[in-house]
């Protein structure tokens, strides 16, 4: 039988290899595990630990809450919502220079915050607004730019499918605390990304637009509202305790597919293609749960968290220093790894460490999930680089560079949220939900 050591040196060896190979990440995870549990059992204990931890791992009814919420989120994009959000932003900032840029900032927050997605909502606000900004004669990689880094908004602003993957990596962090702990993040996501459009707009000169006559903005509020109302059915009911969030979930599917239909966005034949849709993605969601629910119990057994707690505990003993390590690591697994995976596998590791230095659960889920959606954004894998590229048919180097001011501002913004712990607390204890 292999020592821990030898259990560690195999897990954290063998999935990076697999991943060099082309091995999805998910295939990765579980074969390493396995490989690593092959040194502790037999195969037969083997085979039964293993499926026994996959099961354990996604025995959660917390977890229902995810394909509920996609399936909200594949209708919305085809459902009318993003047109009349992106009418309401356009009323609200239509005053700003760079008025265009602006109402996608916006829009993006908005669909975002319905949807949960950040990658759709790159897409869903990014390829309406594209051909109106172009016949405006908006730089295209600007424009592109801004999308792009706004679109991972909506991954702070409830509901967020982020949030409830963390409360099951972090052993049970409340997702009701975490949801409303998002909303000050995400909110100065959006008006960060709002400052260097707002340069750029007055540098290129593009000017705001006129407001509209009061009969228009109010006809097009009144269109928005049910589409916002979401949000405070959805995150109200769970503040106020009326539903949990898994019920939360599907009063938001049963909603989004009444509004669509009022819209006459979505008929009765379209169904079955969402709900293709929301298997396909919640499928690898729940799998790369389940087989990090393994390698939690390998790392475990080999003490890894543990290992890598005393070295960096090693190197200094200052919070901040700590955190501001932390972070960078956390910024380099984003650009390498979705959140999802990035979540399961380090939540356990860093959160123990975190704690011990006096962070709050909630808070530090907040920056876990904040400094992954800045790996959205960046390369080499930025699933929602990718999207907002493809829409607006512009190759991944045409948009790095617009990029850096929205990055570095964003860079900034995460060290406040790291080091002033009330812009994630303060609304979870107005509220109630942490002390």
């Amino acid at each position: 039988m292999a020592n821990a050591a030898d259990i560690g040196l195999i897990l954290l060896t063998s999935i990076p290899i697999l991943l060099a190979i082309g091995v999805p990440i998910s295939v990765s995870m579980g074969i390493g595990s396995v490989l690593a549990m092959a040194t502790i059992f037999s195969f037969d204990r083997m085979a039964i630990t293993a499926a026994q931890r996959i099961f354990a791992g996604v025995n959660s009814f917390s977890l229902l809450a995810i394909p509920f919420f996609v399936l909200a989120g594949t209708i919305m994009t085809t459902g009318g919502i993003a047109r009349r959000l992106i009418n309401f932003a356009k009323a609200l900032i239509c005053f700003i220079p760079g008025a265009l840029i602006q109402t996608n900032i916006v829009a993006n927050m908005l669909f975002g915050a319905i949807s949960g997605s950040g990658v759709a909502a790159a897409a869903a606000i990014g390829g309406a607004m594209g051909p109106q900004q172009k016949d405006d004669g908006y730089d295209p990689k600007f424009a592109a730019a801004a999308n792009i880094a706004s679109a991972p908004a909506g991954m702070l602003i409830p509901p967020s499918n982020t949030f409830i993957i963390y409360s099951l990596a972090s052993g049970g962090a409340s997702v009701a605390a975490l949801f409303v702990a998002g909303y000050i993040p995400g909110i100065l996501w959006g008006i960060a990304c709002m400052v260097p459009a707002i340069f750029f707009a007055r540098k290129a000169g593009y000017k705001s637009e006129r407001l509209a006559d009061f009969k228009t903005n109010f006809k097009t509020t009144i269109d928005a509202i049910p589409a916002l109302m979401m949000i405070v059915i959805v995150v109200g009911g769970i503040i106020s305790g009326i539903f949990t969030p898994t019920e939360a979930s599907c009063i938001a599917v049963v909603y989004v597919t009444i509004l669509s239909f009022l819209y006459k966005t979505i008929t009765i034949k379209m169904i079955p293609e969402f709900l293709l849709q929301t298997v396909k993605t919640t499928s690898m969601i729940i799998f790369m749960i389940g087989v990090s629910a393994i390698m939690g119990w390998i790392m475990a057994y080999a003490q890894i968290p543990n290992i890598i707690a005393s070295s960096l505990l090693s190197v200094t003993d200052s919070p901040i220093l700590i955190m501001i390590i932390m972070n960078l690591i956390m910024l380099l697994l984003g650009c390498v790894m979705d959140p999802t995976p990035a979540i399961l596998i380090f939540a356990p590791i860093f959160l123990p460490i975190a704690t011990s230095l006096g962070f709050d659960p909630v808070h530090f889920g907040v920056l876990m999930v904040f400094n992954l959606c800045i790996g959205t954004i960046t390369p080499p894998v930025g699933p929602i680089m990718f999207v907002g590229c493809k829409i607006a048919d512009l190759k991944i180097e045409d948009v790095v560079k617009p990029l850096l001011p929205f990055f570095l501002i964003l860079v900034a913004l995460l060290m406040a949220v790291t080091f002033i712990p009330e812009l994630s607390l303060g609304l979870p204890k107005a509220a109630g939900l942490i002390r």
